[in-house]
């Protein structure tokens, strides 16, 4: 009051104060004749005594039209019936014309990636008839391909208009042009479908206050953008976020900056602009707001410090702090008094946080802590380091304090607690640990979000909650976000207490407790998230429990029992309770339940019956996973219903019956895992001819026959990685299109009767012949799904999941192929597993095969391999576990490197002519050689060896025998002196035994 009227109380003459008096008066009655004046032009859809009729019948029936021409799947528009359109939803009529002048269609539903109830279709030129149309507002609709029509520039009564996140596409009419009153304008573009070559039409708007471009590609324009923009006199905010500019024009490229001085909101954000500041930036004085976030502008010049009006500063995701500064973060800033809120995450700065809030001991200082007036402060995805600070506490005014993803250590510092004003605080993604108490949270009254994730688990070294069991908070937290803590073994009162949760995240915190049935239906109403998931929580679930926006459940690895709950939400989209102890039936009426679901996941619990066909129902489904369970019964034969269906995993279960070509496959399919059942019958065709998307199979464990359908299917999706097919029926050829997928790089089709030949095309597997191909696959999904395969490697069958990726094998063993090894399998050089085991292989090993220098399986037993074991064996430096048993393979085995480790000599049995460690059988000519033998081949020196030995035992024989048996045979007195010798040794040794002997019968 005292701005308006500021000498209005002070003491003065009673003729003065009469004057002041009407004055004030004078401009109350301005005001409000002018705000119903307002009123009059724009209406407010209310009925009202003073509007002429209820609605003009031309304009009805435009709307009629254009509701003709859109989609609307949810009914939005539903209420567009009857004679009186004014009192229609979304349509406010001028109160004293009856004339249409407010068309307020916004999506409320959209959220930035869900278009729940989003208008579609076509926009009709039945809107033309509105001549009197002030306020537009398609914004959040999906007219996805069609191109902003021509005909909005003849709507030139608009004041505001909205097309924002509409995906429409193509080149920005020029005829926006026309709109010459147009105070506001938004073509934010979230899909980046829309462009313009120039903006020269921008010239006409003299009226434009707000302007939205974001997400236009502007790249066309060069430098002119600015010139254009430069010519709006009343433009107070200016939105070119992700338009593609590639730097800031100069003074020397543009000859004046007219709309500097008074602009108050400005956001160059998204566009990684890689160049300095042009000096007319520092002109401008009244900018309240910038977003400069992810660019490269590389400096922070000191000519900020002019820029005093700024309240709201975003340098975010920016590379500030790199080499070039030292990691410090720009001095100047600690300068800007204004500041309510600093963002500078997501960029290099370093150090700790006791120099940014209070500087350096050195002078040069620039003292956050000093902003008396920052509201927030945002420094997450940095690397600060050191603990927190007692100082801290000095932010005095902070609502807001993220210093998550950082690399601070140590304790968290009671001082925290005399933030009185915090309402937000999020100290996730560190290194932090010990107590945390009452202490910490003493004045924290206004605090509404809390947000703590260790990296330790929560064993030793970690945050501890040790709050007393009756202890309740100052505060009511809407938000609470703790990982990786130990907050249990008890499920605290302080946590009871907390009623107005709306997002609940308690993930591996130790819990083993039982939660009171009470506290979820309190905050079953108003909660939006719930992730309860990785503790050892007992007990039953309420049964029943009505939560219409609860949007994500994950309740997993727990030890909930009971079964499944009833809760229903229309609003849910991923329901997670696998790894519980949920026992009965999958609910039937989960598509009315939960009509919206997105993500299903009831794997590993004892559940039992049938998969329930209403499931098939759930026509947003793009999850399902039921694996390890005692579910029985044939597949729903309605799945092909799903048309959003990704990923099917019902592996380990006891499902029965037979895919007929007549089942529909869903053509979204990406992953298919039914292994480890009783299906049967053949593999439908369908699979691989319809599915384009498909990047994984897993039908292994079956009774599948026939041979695999591959080379039915004209459009193979690159991004194929894993076939297996082990255990079951199947014969046939392998497909030499299997080749076609150079992304596999998991194929087993092991226990089998597939017949034939290796393929020799094997080289074109690009996945195991490039050691630095990764792929990696993930659904993109708050909850990523991820794939368990059961594969043999190492001679024991082991399960893969989150590694998967990196697992690179070819398993055809226990099949019945014939021919030889392909020397093309040398060239899959990042092949990590080859069994060709239990087959009718015959032909050598490739003397090449040392050239697979990842591989850590090699196994070719039982086939009828023969020739030598190639020298190159001992280039296999990763090697560890072989076997080469039960073969036709002959001579010396390799040495050296990794070999020398496999000292199992049953990795080389039931190959008699093999030699050499670690078998007992020594190789002929180990001994000393003849330097004259070294040109002749092993062969000669096997049976040259052999007959030396024998000459040289009979000449031994020969020459022993006569030497002694024929002296004394001819010579008798020799003969004598012989016997005589023995005779004596005789008698010398007999004495003393029966001197023993004596002794000894006389003490028994």
């Amino acid at each position: 009051m005292d701005s308006f009227c500021p000498n209005l109380f002070k003491p003065t003459s009673y003729r003065f104060l009469v004057k002041n008096v009407a004055h004030y008066l004078l401009f109350v009655i301005l005001a409000s004749s002018y705000l119903h004046t307002t009123k009059l032009c724009l209406g407010d859809g209310l009925p009202s005594g003073v509007r002429s009729s209820s609605c003009i019948e031309e304009e009805r029936r435009a709307l009629l039209t254009f509701k003709g021409d859109v989609t609307d799947h949810s009914g939005r528009l539903s209420s567009w019936v009857g004679q009186d359109c004014c009192r229609w939803k979304g349509i406010s009529c001028n109160n004293r014309t009856g004339h249409v002048a407010r068309m307020d269609l916004r999506n409320l539903n959209y959220d930035g990636f869900y278009r729940e109830a989003a208008l579609g279709g076509k926009i009709n030129p039945s809107l033309l008839i509105f001549k009197n149309l002030r306020y537009l507002d398609l914004s959040g609709n999906d007219f996805q391909g069609c191109r902003i029509p021509n005909f909005f520039g003849k709507l030139q009564s608009l004041r505001y208009l909205n097309l924002s996140y509409n995906s429409f596409v193509g080149e920005i009419p020029p005829a926006l042009g026309n709109l010459s009153n147009l105070n506001y304008l938004d073509l934010n573009s979230v899909y980046r479908g829309l462009s313009s070559k120039n903006l020269n039409w921008l010239s006409h708007l003299s009226s434009l206050k707000y302007l939205n471009l974001g997400g236009v590609d502007l790249s066309s324009t060069g430098v002119s953008w600015l010139h254009d923009v430069n010519m709006l006199p009343s433009l107070l905010e200016l939105h070119l976020s992700f338009c593609e500019i590639q730097n800031l024009p100069h003074y020397s490229q543009l000859p004046s900056v007219n709309f500097t001085s008074r602009l108050l909101v400005l956001d160059i954000s998204g566009n990684n602009i890689n160049s300095s500041f042009p000096s007319w930036f520092f002109n401008l004085t009244n900018l309240k707001r910038l977003d400069a976030s992810f660019n490269l502008f590389g400096s922070f010049p000191v000519e900020f410090a002019n820029l005093k009006s700024l309240e709201d500063l975003d340098f975010s995701g920016s590379s500030l702090g790199d080499i070039r500064s030292f990691g410090q973060i720009p001095k100047v800033i600690g300068t800007l008094c204004s500041l309510r809120i600093l963002d500078l995450s997501s960029n290099l700065f370093n150090g700790s946080l006791e120099n940014v809030l209070n500087g350096f001991s050195n002078g040069t200082s620039y003292r956050l802590g000093l902003l008396e007036n920052l509201k927030e402060l945002d420094l997450s995805g940095n690397q600060f380091s050191g603990s927190i600070p007692q100082s801290i506490s000095n932010l005095s005014s902070l609502e807001k304090l993220d210093i998550s993803d950082n690399n601070f250590n140590g304790s968290i510092p009671e001082s925290l607690g005399q933030l009185s004003q915090l309402v937000h605080l999020d100290l996730s993604d560190n290194s932090l640990e010990g107590n945390l108490n009452e202490a910490h949270f003493r004045t924290l009254t206004k605090l509404e979000s809390f947000a703590v994730c260790s990296q330790y688990e929560p064993v030793t070294g970690c945050l501890i909650f040790n709050m007393a069991h009756d202890w309740v908070p100052p505060f009511q937290l809407n938000s609470i976000d703790i990982a990786g803590c130990r907050v249990g073994p008890a499920f605290g009162v302080w946590l009871q207490s907390q009623t107005e949760l709306t997002e609940v995240t308690l993930c591996n915190t130790s819990i083993s407790d039982f939660i009171p049935e009470e506290w979820f239906l309190k905050i079953s109403f108003q909660l939006t998230s719930l992730d309860l998931s990785n503790n050892q929580i007992r007990g039953k679930l309420p049964f029943h429990m009505y939560s219409p926006s609860l949007r994500y459940i994950d309740l997993s690895h727990n030890q909930f029992e009971g079964p499944l709950p009833h809760w229903s939400s229309d609003a849910a989209k991923y329901l997670a309770l696998e790894s519980n102890l949920f026992s009965g039936p999958i609910l039937s009426n989960y598509d009315q339940l939960l009509p919206n679901l997105v993500g299903l996941y009831l794997s590993d619990n004892p559940l039992n019956g049938s998969i329930p066909p209403s499931v098939c129902n759930l026509s947003s489904l793009e999850t399902l996973t039921l694996r390890s369970n005692h579910l029985s019964g044939e597949f729903p034969q309605g799945w092909s219903l799903w048309p959003n269906i990704e990923t099917v995993d019902v592996s380990d279960n006891n499902l029965s019956g037979n895919f007929t070509s007549s089942m529909g496959v869903p053509s979204s399919l990406r992953v298919l895992d039914l292994s480890k059942n009783n299906f049967g019958g053949q593999i439908p065709s369908s699979l691989f001819q319809n599915c384009s998307g498909l990047v994984s199979i897993d039908l292994g464990g079956n009774r599948f026959t026939g041979s695999i359908p591959l080379q039915t299917r004209p459009n193979v999706s690159y991004d194929f990685y894993m076939l297996r097919l082990r255990s079951n029926s199947l014969s046939g050829h392998i497909p030499h299109q299997l080749c076609s997928l150079p992304s596999i790089h998991i194929i087993d089709l092991a226990h089998n009767k597939f017949s034939g030949t290796i393929p020799k095309c094997l080289y074109n597997l690009t996945s195991l012949a490039d050691v630095d191909d990764l792929f990696m696959y993930s659904e993109e999904h708050e909850f990523t799904y991820h794939e368990t395969a059961s594969l043999t490697l190492k001679g024991q069958e082991l399960a893969y999941n989150t590694t998967l990726d990196l697992v690179k094998i070819i398993d055809f063993s226990s099949n019945n192929l014939e021919g030889e090894i392909p020397d093309e399998v040398s060239s899959l050089i990042a092949l990590g597993t080859l069994n060709l085991s239990r087959n009718q292989i015959t032909g050598n090993i490739p003397s090449k095969i040392g050239n697979l220098q990842q591989l850590e399986t090699l196994d070719l037993s039982h086939n009828h391999l023969s020739g030598q074991i190639p020298q190159s064996f001992s280039s296999l430096t990763s090697l560890s576990h072989l076997n080469l048993s039960f073969n036709n393979l002959s001579g010396r085995i390799p040495s050296g490197n990794q070999l020398q480790t496999l000292t199992d000599s049953s990795i080389y049995e039931g190959n008699p002519s093999l030699c050499g460690v670690p078998l007992s059988t020594v190789c002929p000519g180990d001994g000393a050689a003849d330097p004259d033998d070294g040109d002749h081949n092993d062969d000669d020196v096997d049976e040259n060896g052999k007959f030396g030995i024998v000459v040289s035992a009979v000449l031994g024989f020969i020459i022993g025998f006569w030497s002694v048996c024929g002296t004394l045979v001819m010579k008798k007195s020799w003969r004598y002196a012989y016997f005589r010798f023995f005779d004596n040794i005789k008698e010398k040794a007999a004495l003393p035994i029966a001197l023993r002997v004596a002794r000894w019968q006389r003490r028994t």
